[in-house]
């Protein structure tokens, strides 16, 4: 999974194809003809709403890759963590790595595309993290 280019139109048709779900089915969820359908099939990006109820009637959290892309490509702000304390938004840990962010992270060590220093200093992650992640993938 490329998390830097998401296709969410294609990911979904995917995962709908996967639960076999019937188009009809779908239709009526979303109150539209199997026209529109197809049109969010093709689309690379959906209106928040609309993923929200593809997430939900295909039993899988669309939004998280679009987090897995602000882990793993967002820029570190040069300011640590200033604002979070006096904003009035939710904050939400950034550090929070799935298995496939795991996976990318130790695939790019070991491919050599980035040394640990450049993983650590660039993603943000505790040198131990690091450490821990690369025995247990030994194994």
């Amino acid at each position: 999974m490329n998390f830097k280019d998401i296709n969410i139109g294609l990911l979904v048709s995917k995962r709908a194809m996967e639960c076999n779900i019937d188009i009809s089915r779908l239709c009526k969820f979303f109150n539209c003809s199997s026209q529109d359908i197809s049109a969010m099939y093709d689309s690379k990006s959906l209106d928040s709403e609309i993923l929200l109820k593809w997430s939900r009637i295909l039993e899988y959290d669309f939004f998280r890759l679009y987090s897995q892309n602000l882990i793993l490509y967002s820029p570190i702000s040069a300011d640590g963590k200033k604002n979070k304390e006096s904003s009035g938004m939710p904050y939400f840990r950034k550090n929070i790595y799935t298995k496939e962010v795991i996976d990318f992270i130790l695939e790019m060590l070991e491919n050599g595309e980035k040394t640990k220093g450049q993983i650590i200093e660039e993603y943000n992650i505790p040198k131990t993290t690091l450490h821990k992640w690369i025995v247990k993938n030994r194994k």
